[in-house]
């Protein structure tokens, strides 16, 4: 059997839905049997900190290319109607006209959509500094705000750390998130 030639498409949803439109196509694709068609469908996201008005830092994840969604996909004509009738799809990027046949990406989009993808993906593991038991830190947030302390235990699935401060002559054990210190 030959080898079906997959192209990436871009779908067009509405802002702020790009999820749960993801989850419809692959709900879709699925009940439709079309996983050996449609491979990939994806939204490149970027995780984004913030401050909160109590002064918390949180990580939010954020659409890079907002109201998009990217699909790798051999565009035959059940796959071009099953992917225009889920929930949530206005269209292809390219067309003028909703049934218009649409256009796949460039191969050199492609490869810079997939590296940025790439990138995104790898960076929250670059945001977040690896910290070491005995490591030396400052308290950048909270109520213990400028205080210095020793590492004595990483829990790297919570992103919490166990840290001795010295609060009035003696050592005080406070847990907190790797957002919440700063290597000195």
């Amino acid at each position: 059997m030959a080898e079906i030639e997959r192209k990436w498409y871009v779908i067009k949803s509405v802002a702020g839905t790009e999820k749960k439109v993801k989850q419809n196509i692959e709900t879709e694709v699925e009940l439709a049997n079309l996983k050996d068609v449609v491979t990939s469908v994806l939204i490149p996201t970027e995780k984004v900190f913030h401050t909160t008005k109590s002064g918390k830092k949180v990580v939010k994840e954020r659409c890079y290319y907002p109201s998009y969604i990217f699909v790798e996909a051999a565009m035959t004509g059940e796959v071009f109607t099953t992917l225009l009738e889920v929930p949530g799809v206005l269209g292809f990027v390219g067309c003028k006209h909703k049934n218009e046949q649409p256009k796949p990406l460039r191969p050199d989009e492609v490869s810079r959509l997939l590296g940025k993808f790439d990138e995104l993906l790898s960076q929250d593991e670059s945001l977040l500094k690896p910290f070491l038991v005995g490591e030396e830190v400052k308290v950048i947030d909270g109520p213990f705000n400028t205080f210095t302390g020793v590492i004595e235990e990483i829990d790297t699935e919570k992103k919490k750390l166990k840290i001795m401060v010295k609060i009035f002559g003696r050592k005080t054990p406070l847990e907190l998130g790797f957002m919440q210190v700063e290597k000195i």
